[in-house]
């Protein structure tokens, strides 16, 4: 007699080949991610735009360099590369322009809430991996009302190593006191996905985040795709 077939699931593209959903802890890129940041990473962008007599470029135009950082948006912005003799300059100009607004536009994705509420209800740890230096990670989460709620708040300095290695996703499970392959990571980049992959996490790419221009979401790699927050909940079997 044949076995009966499960109904397949959203979260089915997490799950292990044992069939078992891997979620002792769940971890989020900020940028882009759990944080819709980029109206506060463009604006220093545009400042130095203006104060050497440029035009303001469309936002739009510099939102997917968000993703990047500094080196993004720098290379969007100004047409500056990181190897550029310029770069150290302009990019500690950029960070010091950064830092005394970055919380002014910056909040939570529209239904992230919902998605952590819901781990704060199954007593699931849930942290921050981020690229963004670790004095940054903090006060932004801070400001966003969920630093102390976080198990992790993880810089791109933090351990030494930034993103797609998997040191600082491994750290943040070490934190967390679980196997890295009973996490989830969620990450708007492809470097997040290669790093949740590295580290032996299920990967989930959000394709509602600044994603870049270099490759689609779909072409990661990553085990699911989700194109706004809600989905996570499905995915992580909150949601039948």
């Amino acid at each position: 007699m044949n076995a009966p077939v499960r109904a397949r699931t959203a979260g089915d593209a997490l799950r292990g080949t044992d069939g078992s959903l891997p979620l002792r802890a769940v971890f989020f890129d900020l940028d882009g991610t759990l944080a819709d940041t980029a109206a506060d990473l463009v604006a220093p962008v545009q400042s130095m735009r203006q104060e050497r007599g440029l035009a303001p470029l469309p936002f739009e135009a510099l939102r997917p360099y968000a993703s990047m950082g500094a080196r993004g948006l720098l290379l969007g912005g100004l047409g500056v590369e990181r190897d550029a003799p310029a770069f150290e300059a302009l990019r500690d100009e950029f960070l010091q322009r950064y830092e005394a607004a970055m919380n002014v536009h910056t909040c939570l994705f529209p239904g992230i809430s919902e998605v952590l509420d819901a781990l704060d209800r199954a007593a699931i740890p849930w942290g921050v991996v981020s690229n963004k230096i670790e004095r940054l990670v903090r006060p932004i989460l801070g400001s966003l009302g969920v630093l102390d709620r976080a198990v992790c708040a993880i810089g791109g300095d933090t351990t030494g190593f930034a993103k797609p290695h998997p040191e600082p996703l491994l750290h943040g499970a070490r934190i967390a006191g679980v196997e890295a392959s009973a996490c989830v990571y969620v990450g708007d980049d492809l470097r997040d996905i290669v790093a949740g992959r590295a580290a032996h996490m299920r990967t989930v790419a959000a394709a509602y985040g600044f994603c870049g221009e270099a490759s689609p979401p779909h072409s990661w790699g990553a085990d699911a795709l989700v194109h706004e927050p809600r989905e996570l909940l499905a995915l992580l079997g909150f949601v039948t």
